[in-house]
Formats: C-alpha cells, sequence, structure tokens
C-alpha cells in the first residue's frame, strides 16, 4: 500500500521508499523514513498535494511522492 491510497484521518508507518534517485533523496530528508508514522491531514480538490503530519511537523507531498512511500496500517 502506498501513502497515496490512504484517506485524510488514516495514519499509517512507513516501511519504504520507492526508487533510488534524487526523489528518494528528497523525501528522506524532509524526514520521511522507515519506521515513522504518518498521518494523513487532508488532500487537495484535484488529489495534489497531500498534507500530512509526521514527527510532528505538517508536511505537503505532491501525488508522485505519495505513490513512492510504501506503508503498512498493521503496526
Amino acid at each position: 500500500m502506498t501513502l497515496r491510497e490512504l484517506k485524510p484521518g488514516q495514519e499509517g508507518k512507513v516501511t519504504g521508499i520507492g526508487e533510488k534517485g534524487p526523489v528518494r533523496r528528497r523525501i528522506m530528508d524532509m524526514g520521511v523514513t522507515p519506521g515513522a508514522i504518518i498521518k494523513v491531514i487532508k488532500v487537495a480538490p484535484l488529489g495534489d498535494p497531500i498534507e500530512v503530519n509526521i514527527r510532528g511537523y505538517e508536511l505537503s507531498l505532491r501525488k508522485n511522492e505519495a505513490e513512492q512511500i510504501e506503508i503498512s496500517q498493521n503496526y
């Protein structure tokens, strides 16, 4: 399951981040790392961007970035 599939109010634990390269590095630099709990706060009307709460702060991610973040709701 990816972060993009979560609805507002749902949360999950980051299990992995997709492809290697600059996008992955940027996502990890923002604090999205395996083991972190991430909660979807709201999604823009057209689905882009997605606002999440991770490590105590709000972060906005694009749909293509959210698709790279693998999560588990069973943690």
